[in-house]
């Protein structure tokens, strides 16, 4: 119960946070503006932090285009399919700028064509003095006006190529919020598929093992009842940071769905894997948990791991099944253990699935 009441109170206090920025700056009440400031308050999203201090330092208040931007760049569930569908009107509307000034620069090499073909054939037929100046004079303003088209062609080509590149890097960040998880900064449910399929393919490619571990942090419903679910928020970062402090260079790590998380090792055989895992739940019950609010330590948090590794007539869900057989095996024998499927733990917890 004392869970609960922590919780109403720390996000009651969010709550007054933000309908106060809502006052002090005399925005509307609306709930978009709540949603910014309540995630302002929480500051689960720095970058809304960051962008909103600079815009208030540099101009002293937030109008609505700011705020309508803060919410669709960060907050708004739409917003990457939005911004791929804005990118790619920006493509469109670069290539056929650009496509329009090659057909006038075009058009003038054509016509500067004809203008030799003729200054070609005046001069066959020049008499004078007189006319030969002529003939050389039209043709030095044809060649200066095709320079400068030729400049600014050059000019609007390397600027269309600087907006290309930006366009780029916009689709690239794109893609890469699509492919993350946004409370732990890992990979999501996403990002592993399609990681975990190119992984296998390589891996027979080039005929190299292949291990797959699935982490479950131990008692988490217990953490959320007891404590709240920013604590257990906590919980999941403890463990992502863990993650990445321990797993390094071509291995593959993902939150692969709420409080379960996925490590893919290449070229990694089944006794190397296990002590990866096992380095990693040492990780994490190393650090212990304390209440941000109090300072009160919480205790520490366990995870266990199910390991199993690439066969040769795996599919991406069968090598998935086993790890998560073992995973199920280490928490059914007591939980804060490792379990491969050679253990014959894994064995049992097969035979408990068939019947």
């Amino acid at each position: 119960m004392a869970g609960y009441v922590d919780e109403h109170e720390r996000t009651m206090a969010f709550a007054e946070i933000a309908l106060g920025q809502i006052k002090s700056l005399r925005l509307t009440a609306v709930p978009r503006n709540y949603e910014i400031w309540y995630v302002y308050a929480t500051g689960t999203k720095p970058e809304l932090n960051k962008i909103i201090n600079e815009t208030l330092a540099r101009q002293g208040k937030l109008t609505e285009a700011d705020l309508e931007q803060i919410y669709e760049t960060y907050l708004s569930p739409t917003r990457a399919a939005d911004r791929v569908d804005k990118v790619g009107t920006r493509v469109i509307h670069e290539i056929d700028d650009v496509m329009s000034v090659i057909s006038d620069a075009l058009g003038l090499t054509s016509n500067f064509n004809v203008s030799l073909v003729d200054a070609s054939q005046r001069l066959n037929h020049a008499a004078t003095r007189d006319h030969i100046k002529a003939i050389i004079e039209t043709l030095v303003r044809s060649t200066h006006e095709m320079q400068e088209t030729n400049k600014a062609l050059e000019a609007r080509l390397t600027a269309s190529k600087r907006e290309i590149h930006s366009l780029q890097q916009n689709l690239e960040a794109i893609r890469a919020e699509t492919m993350t998880d946004p409370l732990t900064g890992l990979g999501n449910r996403k990002y592993f598929d399609r990681a975990v399929i190119d992984a296998v393919r390589i891996a027979r490619q080039v005929n190299e093992p292949l291990t797959l571990l699935m982490f479950d942090i131990d008692h988490f419903k217990s953490f959320n009842d007891n404590y709240g679910h920013l604590t257990g928020d906590q919980v999941l970062r403890l463990v992502a940071m863990s993650l990445k402090q321990t797993i390094k260079g071509r291995d593959i790590i993902a939150r692969y769905g709420g409080e379960e998380f996925a490590v893919v090792l290449p070229n990694t055989a089944l006794r190397q894997a296990l002590s990866v895992a096992d380095n990693i739940r040492r990780a994490v019950m190393s650090k212990e948990l304390k209440k941000k609010s109090t300072g009160e330590i919480l205790g520490r948090v366990t995870i266990s791991v199910g390991v199993s590794i690439l066969q040769p007539t795996d599919t991406m869900d069968t090598l998935i099944e086993r790890a998560d057989a073992c995973l199920y095996a280490a928490k059914r024998t007591g939980r804060n253990r490792v379990i491969c499927e050679t253990d014959p733990e894994f064995s049992a917890e097969s035979r408990n699935r068939v019947a």
